[in-house]
């Protein structure tokens, strides 16, 4: 057996039968690149030349890892097809930074930091957009109350900072730099995979590694001027439940935005915000606070709180009485060699 070959876990293997089903099956097409992936690799010699590296899949003569082989496709990493027609994961040659490139029409919209704008090979009118990658702001899931306060405190600061409207800041489009949680990497679309696939992917705790999160999908939003009335119409949007949405009555889009954070803080941490919750979520939006004033609701919370508690685990409010006390005794074991840790430096 091949040395590479032991390094792989057993369920990652097949039976000499099964691989060659896997191999009639590839030979049928059922692993072929779909049209949107083949555009991507229409591209990969151009962003090969410029330095950024597509996976296996997408290279020039890509064959399948796993024929002539023993080895289940569905746990090869290059049998995994990027999920979006638009963007792709890549790695920067010079640094080995993993980040997302994205085809776009106006290559000067962007929020996140633009690392590169390349031409595209396949589209002419288009450019391709090299970004820092990016994964959901709460995968891994959020583990304690001062993890909880840092992202409360960066997603007010950003809507304090900007004068624009985002009006689609729902969770789905809040993401995070995940690097400082992930030093071993991890994998670009099966995010909780390590980059080969084989394992689960490792991580560290936001408290001890801390992360910036960022606001992307700014399809629907409006900049305004210092004397422009801030009002807007219309209801698209990911977050339908905020009561002022219309078409024909204008509503103020930054009383909007605080509504929408208030709906994902109480999705994802409810209990011990939820004074600055109800006031986000007011059904009036003249009543609710302007992001500076959430902020300063938010240290008057924290400042309540013993400075020890932001290190306790936040609690499901799903979770069962023999759960509370299961996690309570892993939260206290964590926490205290955490603290024996801290002595013995």
């Amino acid at each position: 057996m091949s040395g590479w070959l032991l390094n792989i876990p057993i369920q990652a293997t097949c039976s000499p039968e099964d691989a060659q089903m896997y191999a009639q099956w590839t030979k049928e097409g059922d692993w072929d690149l779909l049209p949107s992936e083949r555009a991507w690799s229409d591209r990969q010699s151009l962003l090969e030349e410029r330095g950024y590296i597509l996976r296996q899949r997408y290279r020039t003569g890509w064959r399948p890892s796993w024929l002539g082989h023993n080895r289940d496709p569905f746990s090869c990493e290059d049998s995994i097809i990027s999920r979006h027609d638009h963007v792709i994961d890549a790695t920067r040659r010079k640094d080995n930074l993993l980040v997302s490139i994205k085809v776009v029409r106006n290559p000067a919209n962007h929020c996140v930091s633009v690392l590169d704008i390349l031409p595209d090979p396949v589209f002419p009118d288009k450019a391709l957009m090299v970004m820092p990658y990016l994964r959901p702001f709460n995968d891994p899931p959020f583990n304690a109350i001062g993890e909880a306060v840092e992202f409360v405190k960066q997603t007010l600061e950003v809507k304090q900072q900007y004068q624009c409207r985002n009006r689609d800041c729902a969770a789905a489009n809040i993401m995070m730099d995940g690097r400082p949680l992930y030093p071993q990497g991890h994998h670009p679309v099966e995010i909780n995979r390590t980059p080969d696939f084989l394992h689960e992917a490792p991580h560290l705790s936001r408290l001890d590694h801390p992360v910036k999160y960022y606001f992307i999908d700014f399809g629907i939003s409006s900049v305004f001027g210092e004397r422009d009335p801030p009002y807007v119409l219309g209801t698209k949007g990911r977050d339908k439940d905020p009561p002022e949405l219309s078409d024909h009555t204008p509503y103020n889009p930054f009383m909007l935005d605080i509504y929408i954070l208030g709906h994902v803080y109480q999705e994802e941490f409810i209990d011990f915000l939820e004074p600055l919750v109800t006031a986000m979520m007011h059904i009036q939006p003249e009543r609710r606070p302007t992001a500076e004033d959430a902020i300063l609701m938010l240290h008057n919370i924290i400042s309540s709180v013993d400075t020890t508690l932001l290190r306790w685990r936040l609690r499901s409010r799903s979770e069962s009485a023999p759960e509370r006390v299961v996690y309570d005794t892993v939260a206290v074991a964590r926490e205290g060699m955490y603290h024996l840790r801290r002595l013995v430096r």
